[in-house]
């Protein structure tokens, strides 16, 4: 893969990935506003359990085929290559089949540990897309090892819309309908199914018009089977575990804040009220890291190629590349975020509570993004098993610094321990990565777009200060959002132009404007 086929490939991911995350991060102000923050802190709260599951379930075999068939493919291996997508095309079957088992069958307990039973519904439906998604993800992960990431890209769009439509229609017709808030969380994951089949749908019908396609190869057996189902789990395991870091530590959060806020004397009738607008900053973030989710798809099979070609300046190349993009996106999407957390609040939750929590976790964001990014690395490096060991010692930390930080800031407490969480994550990931690879870490022009971004972050921000938002609408707030969006946005890229950060010849490399310039 070229330096403009990775960028391209990177591209397509982002805007796929963006739409997506903005789909899957958007949808949740609606249901805030159609069914309220009860409704959307048992959704919040339940959520990451299930993605949890997904990702130990699905998330490790499409990168490790992609991975593997990467490898494959060097010496032209058709053989493995058809005996790689069989196999994982089983253990996705029956992976996703024992994660459902066991949410069911633990359900019960989940639901008390998570805040009450009015969360056991909603737990069951959602859990029951691990039936169809592991096996999904197969030809996801089948493409992506040809760089092929369009069909990825597409799936994502059209089982986010197709959810996205039935979670908010089926909100809306449940809460018309008078039901509880237990039944009506329960009944919008029932979007997630709908979605993950339509997405199989269309990779099974890409994958079936591919000339891609693997040809029957004779011989398969139960032997090859449990040597492939050998080599994919000893990849995807600790691929998963490192993937897993945002979801993990959402779960945590999950268990955590609420054991915190019943310690301190919170009633059982306000935990989901509170962690709904804890959820708030939630649904933000995840946009705010879109580019990083994006970028280590194409990232950690690219990385692997050039080790296995014994390549370390390619390696060194195309981490110093990623870590710009990053820099260059990441800070500021949070620093905006943190600049705009009033006017954001109120435009799409209709008030301005949890408004310190919204804007701790907005400037998290950029650490996260880095996280993300940093544990891709590792992956592509071979360095899974560290990534995967790296999660677990911040998970733990997540744990106890969630319960004593909340006892003594409150809510603000759980999103300060997010933002100390990710930004010790980052440090010891680098870490590792400067040890295997020696990589640019800081330089002046990292230093000049966090100096743009504050810039800016203060030249949008600061006027909302001196505004009386309490007595602004909805839609005053969302003029003024997109004003300072567009405004400093230019801001920023201005200033990098000046601070020659960018020129021309480095706008040329980018899609899109590239072909305008040129």
């Amino acid at each position: 893969m070229s330096k403009s086929t990775f960028v391209k490939s990177t591209l397509i991911l982002t805007i796929a990935t963006l739409l997506s995350k903005v789909l899957g991060s958007i949808f949740r102000i609606p249901l805030q506003n159609i069914a309220g923050d009860e409704v959307l802190g048992i959704f919040s709260l339940v959520y990451p359990v299930y993605m949890v599951a997904l990702i130990l379930s699905v998330a490790g075999i499409p990168i490790a085929i992609s991975k593997l068939i990467a490898e494959a493919r060097v010496t032209n291996d058709t053989i493995a290559i058809s005996n790689i997508y069989k196999t994982a095309s089983i253990l996705g079957l029956l992976l996703g089949l024992v994660s459902f088992s066991l949410i069911y069958g633990f359900s019960n307990p989940i639901a008390q540990a998570l805040g009450g039973t009015e969360t056991r519904l909603a737990l069951i439906v959602v859990a029951a897309t691990l039936l169809i998604a592991p096996y999904m993800a197969v030809y996801r992960g089948f493409f992506q090892g040809y760089e092929d990431m369009r069909p990825t890209a597409i799936s994502q769009v059209i089982e986010q819309f197709i959810r996205v439509v039935l979670i908010l229609g089926i909100a809306y017709y449940f809460v018309i309908q008078g039901y509880t808030d237990a039944v009506v969380a329960g009944g919008v994951m029932g979007g997630s199914i709908v979605g993950a089949i339509a997405s199989l749908i269309y990779l099974r019908i890409r994958y079936n018009r591919s000339p891609l396609n693997v040809k029957r190869e004779t011989g398969y057996s139960f032997r090859v089977f449990k040597t492939w189902s050998k080599k994919i789990l000893t990849v995807s395991i600790p691929i998963a575990f490192g993937t897993i870091t945002m979801a993990l530590i959402n779960f945590v959060d999950s268990f955590t804040i609420s054991y915190a806020l019943r310690s301190t004397g919170v009633d059982s009738n306000n935990i989901t009220y509170l962690y709904g607008i804890y959820g708030r900053g939630l649904a933000l973030v995840q946009i705010a890291t879109v580019f990083a989710t994006s970028i280590i798809l194409p990232l950690i099979p690219l990385v692997t190629k050039k080790l296995d070609q014994q390549d370390d300046d390619g390696s060194r190349a195309i981490i110093n590349q990623t870590h710009t993009m990053t820099h260059m996106i990441s800070w500021p999407a949070a620093l905006g975020l943190f600049a705009l957390t009033l006017p954001l609040n109120l435009a799409l939750f209709t008030d301005f509570e949890g408004s310190w929590v919204l804007a701790i976790i907005g400037i998290s964001s950029v650490f996260t993004s880095f996280t993300i990014v940093g544990t891709g690395i590792l992956q592509g490096l071979n360095l899974a098993n560290k990534a995967a060991r790296i999660i677990v010692v911040g998970v733990m930390l997540k744990i106890f610094s969630n319960i004593f930080f909340i006892q003594w800031f409150g809510l603000e407490g759980a999103a300060l321990s997010t933002l100390l969480i990710y930004m010790l994550l980052f440090i010891i990931n680098s870490f590792y990565i400067f040890q295997r690879i020696t990589f640019t870490f800081i330089n002046r022009d990292y230093l000049k777009m966090v100096f743009a971004s504050i810039t800016m972050g203060a030249f949008i921000g600061v006027p909302t200060l001196f505004f009386h938002l309490e007595e602004w609408t909805r839609i005053q707030a969302i003029l003024y959002i997109i004003f300072a969006i567009l405004l400093g946005a230019v801001l920023y890229f201005l200033q990098l132009f000046m601070m020659k950060v960018i020129d021309k010849a480095t706008l040329k490399e980018f899609p899109v404007i590239g072909k305008i310039l040129k």
